[in-house]
């Protein structure tokens, strides 16, 4: 008896600490949306917590209205995709043979991928190798192919795959599979778990990535949503330039940070959920060493 009322106990503070934990997590986002979605007045008298005040959504209407909105978030889109793809695949492919302890040179290349955690080469050399040398600059490769292998994803991804039993890839050895076939056959398909935990880390990279297309992309047709929100925030792009009146100008200088983020970050929360499960199961398994 003593224990059972013990344990639920255990449940109520647990979840009581959860609610709390959800809370605080959820009220900047809430906050967000509601000043996004309230007049100047409001915002500028202080009223706005987590329901909007004087609703309005003049700022969505302007942003949404734009041609140019659309193209740019289909190019974020694209850089997404192509380079979640790319990322992926890269580092899957080196990942693999990591993991495989009896491979003479790994001793070398572990050391070599844990080497490039710690120490770059600087912006400018960045800058100098791929815009002077590898003729990527105003080209959607320079902002995909940089970044395309993380060594802290690599390290997941070997951890991962060291963990599958090698009784699995000796039996399709007998069943006559190859490297390759083993590969994309076995491993592949018992690694769902890291392999989406993956797609999410590079996705939300790429996505809110600004920083890189404003070094390499000097044609604004090829900007993606981040770095062209990013230019209102910074009144590079005034509200007068992408089309509001002088009398909308003050209501949207107000919400235009609020509504900046949310439109950036909403695609985001909305993938989440379906890759949540095989999120949480790739970390804790690529977390742990077999």
């Amino acid at each position: 008896m003593k224990t059972q009322a013990s344990y639920r106990v255990f449940q109520v503070l647990n979840g009581f600490v959860m609610l709390l934990v959800v809370a605080i997590t959820l009220y900047p986002f809430l906050y967000l949306v509601s000043q996004s979605f309230s007049s100047e007045a409001a915002i500028y008298a202080g009223k706005v917590t987590i329901f909007p005040i004087d609703f309005t959504a003049q700022t969505y209407k302007l942003l949404l209205s734009k041609p140019d909105f659309f193209r740019y978030y289909g190019n974020t889109v694209l850089y997404s995709v192509l380079g979640t793809f790319i990322s992926v695949l890269g580092t899957a492919v080196l990942a693999y043979p990591l993991s495989k302890e009896k491979l003479r040179l790994n001793k070398f290349f572990i050391p070599f991928v844990l080497f490039t955690m710690y120490f770059g080469g600087g912006l400018i050399p960045n800058y100098v190798l791929v815009a002077k040398t590898l003729h990527m600059r105003d080209t959607m490769w320079a902002i995909i192919i940089p970044g395309a292998i993380s060594a802290f994803n690599v390290i997941l991804v070997k951890t991962f795959f060291a963990n599958i039993p090698c009784e699995i890839e000796e039996a399709a050895k007998v069943d006559g599979l190859g490297v390759y076939g083993i590969f994309t056959r076995i491993v592949l398909p018992l690694s769902k778990p890291i392999m989406a935990t993956m797609v999410l880390f590079c996705i939300v990279g790429i996505w809110n990535n600004w920083f890189g297309p404003s070094l390499f992309l000097q044609s604004k047709e090829k900007w993606p949503i981040a770095l062209y929100l990013r230019q209102i925030i910074d009144n590079a792009v005034s509200p007068t330039e992408v089309g509001a009146s002088s009398e909308a100008s003050s209501q949207i200088a107000a919400t235009i940070k609020s509504t900046a983020m949310v439109l950036t970050s909403l695609p985001i929360i909305c993938i989440y959920p379906f890759v949540q499960k095989y999120f949480v199961q790739g970390m804790m398994i690529g977390s742990v060493k077999g």
